[in-house]
C-alpha cells in the first residue's frame, strides 16, 4: 500500500476483447499473457487462469474468469478489487513467495550476477504495516477517506485494512471523524503508529485552523490517539514526543521522517545488516534517516551516519546522544547533513571504515555506489526496495573489486509487487 498519488487518467484507444491464458505475473502484480506474440498485463489475474479480457495496447482489463489456475486463491479483504492499495491477494501464498525472489534473482541476472546465492524469502505477517498515507476528499456531507481506486484517481473508501496494524486499522472511524475537522476539500493523512501512538501528519492546500476550529482539531485527534499533529511540515499539537525504538534506543521521528514500512520488516532487514557488518568497529551508514541501522550498530560499533534530510539526522543525534547519556551501552555516533546524490561520500573518506552500509531511495544511487567502488572498505552492505536499480549499484560495485556474495529478500510490502533486498559485498 504504497503512496497513493492522484493522478489523472489517460485516455487510451479503443479496446477489444479477448481471450487469453495468463503465464506469469509482471514486476508491477499485473498478469502476463501473450497475444499476437506480445506480453499484455491485466491486473488481478493470476497464473492458469483463462481469461476474458478487454485489451487496449499492452494493457487488458478483466471481464470475466472463465478458468481459475493453479495459482489463485480468494482474495481475504472485501475492498479487494476495487481499492488500489494490494495487488497480490489473488496469488496462492507459494507462488507469491517464490515470485518475489524471482523478482531478486531475475533483477542481479540481467546484470550479470546469474550465480549470487538469494536466499529465501522473509516473511512479515500481513497486518504488520505501522504507516499509511491515507488520501482525503469531502462530497457534500461525505468524507471519503481511503486509497485511490485501482488505476483511477477516485478515492476507494476503506473501513478495515487487512495490512495495516490493528492499532492503526482499528482507528479508521476516528481518523475520519479527524478528517471532518479540517477546513478543505482534498488533503492527505499520513498515520504512523509509533510505540506511544499515532503520529498524524496533515498535507495539502490547508489554512491553519485558529481558535475554536482548532480546539475541535485538537479533541478530535485526542480521540483517534494521537500524540502528534502536524500539518504540512508544523507541529499544531504535541500530547507527547512520539517514540520508536531502533536497537532499543528511543526515538523521536520527525514529522514525515522515513521509517520503514513495519517493525517486523525492520527487525529482518537490521538482523540481516547487523549479521554482514559482524566484527566490524568503524561503520559507514549512508541514506541513513533517523538511525534504522546506526544505532542498532553503535551497540558494537562507532558509527558515522550520513542523510541529506536535516531533521531526521537531528532526531539521530539526539537519540545516540540521549542514550549515552543514559547509560545505555551506545557507541559514539557521528552524524553530517549531506545529499548524497549531489556530494556523494569519496572513496578516500571511506577508505577508513571496516564498513559500510547504504539504503538509498527506490532510485538507488548510482554515483555513491560508484565511490564505494574505489575504496578499500572490505565489507559493503546494500538494502534496496528496488530490485533494478539494486542489481544496477551492485555491477558498479562489481566493477571496483567487490563480489556480491549473497541477497536476501524481505518482504515487507505485503500483496504489493514490492520487495525489499539485502545485498553482502566483500572486496575481492
Amino acid at each position: 500500500m504504497a503512496r497513493i498519488h492522484r493522478h489523472r487518467e489517460n485516455k487510451a484507444p479503443p479496446a477489444r476483447r479477448a481471450t487469453v491464458r495468463i503465464d506469469d505475473i509482471g514486476a508491477g502484480g499485473d498478469g502476463v499473457a501473450s497475444v499476437d506474440g506480445r506480453r499484455v498485463f491485466t491486473p488481478l489475474t493470476a497464473p492458469g487462469d483463462l481469461a476474458e479480457i478487454d485489451l487496449s495496447g499492452d494493457r487488458g482489463t478483466l471481464v470475466a474468469l472463465l478458468e481459475k489456475g493453479e495459482g489463485r486463491i480468494d482474495a481475504p479483504c472485501r475492498h479487494y478489487g476495487d481499492c488500489g492499495g494490494c495487488a497480490l491477494q489473488h496469488v496462492s501464498p507459494d507462488y507469491y513467495r517464490a515470485w518475489k525472489r524471482r523478482r531478486v534473482i531475475e533483477a542481479l541476472a540481467r546484470e550479470g550476477f546469474s550465480d549470487v546465492p538469494v536466499g529465501d524469502t522473509i516473511e512479515t505477517p500481513a497486518a504488520s504495516r505501522r504507516r499509511a498515507v491515507f488520501a482525503v476528499e469531502k462530497r457534500g456531507g461525505d468524507i471519503q477517506l481511503g486509497f485511490n481506486a485501482r488505476r483511477s484517481a477516485r478515492i476507494a473508501r476503506v473501513d478495515g485494512c487487512l495490512i495495516l496494524r490493528d492499532e492503526l486499522s482499528s482507528r479508521l472511524a476516528a481518523l475520519r471523524a479527524l478528517a471532518a475537522k479540517i477546513d478543505a476539500r482534498a488533503f492527505d493523512l499520513a498515520v504512523t503508529c509509533c510505540d506511544n501512538g499515532l503520529d498524524i501528519a496533515i498535507s495539502g492546500k490547508i489554512e491553519e485552523p485558529r481558535g475554536a476550529a482548532l480546539s475541535d482539531l485538537m479533541a478530535a485527534a485526542r480521540a483517534a490517539n494521537a500524540v502528534r499533529l502536524s500539518m504540512n511540515g508544523g507541529v499544531l499539537a504535541l500530547f507527547a514526543p512520539p517514540v520508536i525504538h531502533l536497537g532499543g534506543v528511543p526515538v523521536t521521528p520527525p514529522p514525515g521522517g522515513f521509517l520503514q514500512a513495519s517493525r517486523e520488516g525492520e527487525v529482518a532487514l537490521i538482523a540481516q545488516v547487523a549479521a554482514a557488518a559482524r566484527g566490524a568497529k568503524k561503520i559507514a551508514d549512508l541514506f541513513s534517516g533517523c538511525g534504522t541501522f546506526a544505532l542498532p550498530l553503535a551497540r558494537t560499533a562507532t558509527v558515522f551516519a550520513v542523510d541529506g534530510d536535516r531533521a531526521s539526522i537531528d532526531a539521530l543525534a539526539k537519540a545516540a546522544a540521549g542514550a549515552q547519556a543514559a547509560g545505555l551501552a551506545v557507541n559514539p555516533v557521528a552524524t553530517e547533513v549531506r545529499d548524497l546524490f549531489e556530494r556523494p561520500i569519496m572513496a578516500k573518506a571511506l577508505n577508513g571504515f571496516d564498513a559500510v552500509v547504504f539504503d538509498p531511495p527506490r532510485a538507488g544511487a548510482a554515483e555513491q555506489a560508484l565511490q564505494i567502488a574505489g575504496s578499500g572498505v572490505k565489507t559493503v552492505i546494500g538494502v534496496s526496495c528496488n530490485p533494478a536499480t539494486f542489481a544496477r549499484d551492485a555491477a558498479i560495485l562489481a566493477s571496483g573489486g567487490y563480489k556480491l556474495t549473497q541477497a536476501t529478500p524481505v518482504d515487507q510490502f505485503v500483496y504489493s509487487p514490492h520487495v525489499e533486498i539485502v545485498g553482502v559485498f566483500k572486496r575481492k
